[in-house]
Order: structure tokens, then C-alpha cells, then sequence
């Protein structure tokens, strides 16, 4: 059984603390990406009535961000969601219950957190919040997982207090959890981990570029005039041949710098190519450098292509790329003309297609002159194109405004059991919603499904508003009018 010294040199348990101006909202993270409000629901709904649920999603796709907020009436269903729940297994995921703060500087201020490392790999978050919670109320607790859901060895704490943090860092650090010994100290944001004139500070050297005949030994002779070497090793194929790239982790910061500066774009090894030297990165650093990249890229096509690149729709089977090109080059230099054809039959046309032109201006006097021209045997629809991510832009505003429930939100008492809402009403207009088994005659909360919320008791107006009434009174005007003139005409 393995020791853990970390618990026992930690004093009594603290109780659980509410948070200043304390609410009954809670923040409940690391959720599965698939789970819904309902699933909630029926999670929290057993400590007590819930005002509301919602999971956060990204505004352009609606795919959920991961976490939620659940409301509670009362401050005391809350506390008790929180100390029974927490770390609760959702979809296969231990969810993270804290309080929700509604003033965001307390989290980002950064005071009372502090970073956990050479944690065991079987150690989770749940076991690190029960070895630290012991020193104060913990407004967060989390140990860093890869995409695998495997520990990465680390984690953080956040106290409510820099005084419990500190209690913590002096009791837990350098003793053992798990037959590992903790490093326990004050946790330092990104940016102020790098040295005083802001450049960050690393130790091992990514060498790349150098020639296939290189040996480990002269590899190895080629950097040791720069410093001590920890380790150092060329990077080969399962026959043994060099991939051409290597590490190379020097004992002291100040070396690995030394190296890089006056190794990079040298040719040490010969060979034709210039030797590349820095930083080496971990796997994460790459992605979100080449995800940046990609997206740097993609926004810049978007914003050059968004004002020249035309869509046309309805277009007779007859038009291909050359026939769509010719009834477009008259406006100006196109760049591109293509029609869309389907993937497993490439002789059979979509109907629509694009013509990239030059200029904004010669893509603008096309639209003018051509939509709903007729081409071929069919009038065609042309405008300008709208990229993907504009779309689901809209497309999630609108979502958001025709959206049956947007929350997740009870009326009094809340159901032993969630099924799915009853809409009787047509869209646009203003409906109720029913919970199954529901007869007609009960309770029914009117949702006013133009705004996405319950309205306001005295606030709702009649269909057509001020506009209406004046249109129907002037209707009965002209029918008395009419009514008059026959009179006179019987007369």
C-alpha cells in the first residue's frame, strides 16, 4: 500500500465556505462535450429544487465549451450540491463543482494559487483536492490531463486566501503522495516565468538539418565546448538511419542560449543545408503555433476573397466552368470560375458554382447586371459569397432568437424525471410549452419564442401592435364609406 505522508502532516479539515456575496449559482466543469441540461438535471436535481441550468457553447458552432452553470433557489442546496456532488462521474467524466464568482478578478488575480508537480499518474483531482482542502476553502482544483484523459503529472489549487496557500506550499511541499515526492509552490502565470529581459528561459536544444552520416559521438563533441550536458541523442528510424534531428539538454539555461545563437544557420557537420538550433518545444506549443498559423492564414483569404468571390445558384445543367467564366468575364478579370459537381458523379452539376473576380468593384457591377438573368433555360441567383464562418455566425444568432429553451428553467417545483418539451404553437408565434402527460387546462408557462424568454406578466401586447389597430380601423372606415355610397346610389 503506498504511504502518503502529504495527508497526515496536514491539520484539521476546514469547513466548506461560502464565497462573498454568496449566490447559489455553481460553475461545474470538464463535462463531456455530448452532455445536455436535461442530463444535469437529473445529476443536481436530487439535492434540491433547480432554478436553471445552462451549458456554455461556442456561439458560431453550438458545439458545448465544456462547462455549465446550475442555479439552485437557495444558497443552502447549493453547499450541499457542492460537497456531495463534486467530482460526480457524468458521461464517463468526473465533472469540477465550484462556486461561481460573479467577480472574475477573484480567479484571475491569480492570489492563493499554487502549482502542484511530480504528481502520480493515478493521483486525480479528486484525491488533490482531498490532500489540499484541509488548509482552506478551495475555489478551484484541477490536474492537468492530456487528450487521452491521462494525468500529466501536474496540477493546480486555488485558496480563497494567500495565507491558506501559503500554509499549504509550507506543509505539503517536498513530502510524499503517492511514494512521489511533491513540489509545492506559489503559481506563476505564464508571461512572468520568463527571464527579466523577456525571453524565456530553456535548457534543451532541438537541432535539425544536419547530414545522415553524423554520429552520436560526434553530435555530442559538437556541443559540449558550450556547456555541461545532461543528455543528448540524434533521433533514428526503426533501421537505425538518422531522421536528421536531434536534442541536445544542457545543465544550465545560460548554455542552451549560448548554443543557439551561435549554432543556428551554421554548417558544423558539413553537408549542404544550414543546421537549425533553438527552444525545443513540447507537442502542444507546436499545435497551437501551427493552429495559429493555419488560422492566420484562413482569416486573410476570408478577408481578400469575401468582396470578389460571387455564388451563383440555379444554374442549368448545360453551364460548366468555361460556359460560367464567359457569361461572367464581360464585369472584369476572374480569377477562378467553377461550378460544383457531385463527388461520385462528376458529369452531373450541383446547380451552383463560384466566379472569383479581381476587384470588389467588378465582383459588385456582376451582381447588379446578372441576378436573375436568365442563362441557359434558367434565371440564375447571384451574391456575393459568404464564408462558412459568417454563416454560422448568423446562423447561431437566428438559433439563439428561435431557440425552444434556451435555459433550462423550472417553475416552481421541479419533475422527478426531464423528458422533452411540447411546443403548441406554430413557429412565430407566441406558444407554451408542456411537459409530457401534462392535460390541457394546467399550469402552462407562456414562452415567447421571438425573444427566447418567459415574458414579463403585463408586458405582452396583441399581434400586430399599434400598426394593426390603426390598419383595422382604417378598414372599417372605408367599409362604411362604401356602405354610404350604395346608400346614396339606392337613393
Amino acid at each position: 500500500m503506498a504511504t502518503t505522508t502529504a495527508a497526515a502532516n496536514a491539520t484539521a479539515a476546514a469547513p466548506v465556505t461560502q464565497p462573498p456575496l454568496a449566490s447559489a449559482s455553481l460553475y461545474v466543469g470538464d463535462l463531456d462535450p455530448n452532455v445536455t441540461e436535461p442530463q444535469l438535471f437529473e445529476v443536481f436535481s436530487v439535492v434540491g429544487p433547480v432554478a436553471s441550468i445552462r451549458v456554455c457553447r461556442d456561439a458560431m458552432t453550438r458545439r458545448s465549451l465544456g462547462y455549465a452553470y446550475v442555479n439552485f433557489h437557495n444558497v443552502v442546496d447549493a453547499e450541499r450540491a457542492l460537497d456531495t456532488l463534486n467530482y460526480t462521474q457524468i458521461k464517463g467524466k468526473a465533472c469540477r463543482i465550484m462556486w461561481k464568482h460573479r467577480d472574475p478578478s477573484i480567479r484571475k488575480s491569480g492570489a492563493g494559487n499554487i502549482f502542484i508537480k511530480n504528481l502520480d499518474k493515478t493521483v486525480d483531482t479528486r484525491t488533490l483536492h482531498d490532500t489540499f482542502s484541509q488548509f482552506g476553502n478551495i475555489l478551484s482544483c484541477k490536474v492537468s490531463m492530456d487528450e487521452h484523459a491521462n494525468s500529466r503529472g501536474f496540477g493546480f489549487v486555488q485558496f480563497e486566501t494567500a495565507e491558506e496557500a501559503n500554509e499549504a506550499i509550507s506543509k505539503v511541499n517536498g513530502m510524499l503522495l503517492e511514494d512521489k515526492r511533491l513540489f509545492v509552490g506559489p503559481f506563476i502565470p505564464r508571461g512572468e516565468r520568463e527571464s527579466t529581459n523577456g525571453e524565456r528561459r530553456f535548457t534543451n536544444v532541438y537541432v535539425k538539418n544536419f547530414p545522415d552520416n553524423v554520429s552520436d559521438d560526434d553530435f555530442r563533441k559538437s556541443f559540449e565546448r558550450y556547456g555541461e550536458i545532461t543528455s543528448c541523442k540524434i533521433m533514428r528510424k526503426e533501421d537505425g538511419t538518422s531522421k536528421c534531428f536531434g536534442f541536445v539538454n544542457f545543465k544550465e539555461a545560460d548554455d542552451a542560449k549560448k548554443c543557439c545563437e551561435e549554432m543556428n544557420g551554421q554548417k558544423p557537420f558539413g553537408g549542404e543545408r544550414d543546421i537549425y538550433a533553438g527552444r525545443a518545444e513540447k507537442e502542444s506549443e507546436r499545435k497551437e503555433k501551427l493552429k495559429k498559423k493555419y488560422d492566420q492564414i484562413r482569416m486573410e483569404r476570408l478577408k481578400n476573397n469575401q468582396l470578389v468571390n460571387l455564388y451563383i445558384k440555379n444554374l442549368d445543367d448545360t453551364i460548366d466552368d468555361e460556359k460560367l467564366r464567359q457569361t461572367f468575364e464581360q464585369f472584369g478579370t476572374i480569377t477562378s470560375a467553377k461550378v460544383m459537381r457531385d463527388k461520385d458523379r462528376p458529369e452531373v452539376s450541383k446547380g451552383f458554382g463560384f466566379v472569383c473576380f479581381a476587384q470588389p468593384e467588378e465582383a459588385t457591377r456582376a451582381v447588379t447586371a446578372m441576378n436573375g438573368q436568365m442563362v441557359g433555360t434558367k434565371p440564375i441567383y447571384v451574391a456575393l459569397h459568404q464564408p462558412i464562418e459568417i454563416r454560422r455566425q448568423m446562423q447561431a444568432a437566428q438559433g439563439q432568437r428561435q431557440n425552444l429553451l434556451p435555459r433550462f428553467q423550472m417553475q416552481g417545483m421541479p419533475m422527478p424525471q426531464m423528458m422533452p418539451f411540447t411546443r403548441t404553437a406554430p413557429p412565430g408565434a407566441q406558444g407554451v410549452f408542456m411537459f409530457p402527460g401534462q392535460m390541457p387546462g394546467q399550469y402552462r408557462q407562456p414562452f415567447n419564442n421571438r425573444q427566447g424568454q418567459y415574458p414579463v406578466q403585463g408586458q405582452q401586447r396583441r399581434q400586430g401592435g399599434a400598426n394593426y389597430n390603426a390598419q383595422q380601423q382604417q378598414a372599417r372606415g372605408q367599409q362604411q364609406q362604401a356602405r354610404g355610397q350604395q346608400q346614396q346610389a339606392r337613393g
